[in-house]
């Protein structure tokens, strides 16, 4: 494969992709370096490809792209999903589940490695502990597309287990993996991207402050982001919480980092 390829940042339109790039991030050889990218994937091409070289045999894998096919409005998220969850029901009660995973998040296209957090979230002989255990790989993922998802394929089990998913994450906010700690608010948001809302959280943003205020100063600025998404989020439905919680941590934490985190937090807030 040429340099180029490998150290290429990536086109900003779909119709600037290089062929060349296209076909190998079609045939799952490579991984996509932005955003475009991740979305011009074509997921029958690549399932074509990859699933055969996987073991998944062909009558699997006609009627995944069966269900990609018969889609009304398909995105990139929708299909995703669907690819994982389709897998886990083929997989739930086989003895090839762990192996069909373990392929999976160790693809080298991070588009398969996208279809790998279905399998955990939706396995129901996983308590909420397993199912964050058995992530952590994925969680910590180089690729942005793969944390994304992640979160998104956890989130529903973390609301149903929420108080105890809290304490699980509280414990991963001091992990040296900047990544990991992300997660931890990302996968709580009480309004959160593409996502259902976590009523509790809107109400009851307090319910989160073991995770909040362990991050409060945060050295990376993608977690820092995070919170204050996290709080901006609280503030639409409890301006006052959020008010009070930054003006607290104003006196407890006055560093920069816990600074451009009140800031991010308070964009709604001091618009008004």
């Amino acid at each position: 494969m040429k340099p180029e390829l490998k150290n290429r940042k990536g086109a900003r339109k779909a119709q600037d992709i290089p062929p060349e790039v296209l076909e190998f991030l079609n045939k799952g050889q490579i991984e996509t370096v932005n955003l475009t990218e991740w979305l011009a994937v074509d997921h029958l091409k690549l399932i074509k490809t990859v699933f055969p070289k996987i073991g998944i045999d062909q009558s699997k894998t006609n009627l995944v792209i069966e269900k990609i096919e018969s889609q009304k409005k398909p995105s990139t998220m929708s299909t995703t999903k669907l690819v994982g969850s389709t897998l886990y029901q083929f997989y739930s009660k086989t003895k090839n589940l762990n192996e069909i995973l373990n392929k999976l998040s160790t693809h080298t296209s991070d588009t398969v490695r996208c279809y790998a957090p279905y399998l955990i979230g939706m396995n129901e002989n996983l308590t909420i502990e397993e199912k964050l255990i058995q992530s952590q790989k994925l969680v910590a993922d180089k690729h942005f597309g793969v944390r994304e998802v992640v979160w998104m394929a956890l989130r529903p089990e973390i609301e149903s287990n929420l108080e105890e998913s809290i304490k699980i994450l509280s414990e991963w906010t001091n992990h040296k993996d900047e990544n990991i700690r992300r997660f931890t608010t990302e996968s709580t948001r009480p309004r959160g991207v593409w996502c259902k809302h976590i009523e509790r959280l809107k109400e009851n943003p307090e319910i989160a402050l073991p995770i909040l205020e362990s991050l409060k100063s945060d050295s990376s600025k993608y977690v820092q982001d995070s919170v204050g998404n996290w709080l901006n989020d609280a503030s639409k439905t409890k301006p006052d919480f959020v008010i009070s919680l930054c003006k607290k941590w104003q006196k407890e934490s006055p560093t920069k980092e816990t600074e451009k985190i009140i800031k991010r937090a308070r964009r709604t807030v001091d618009k008004k």
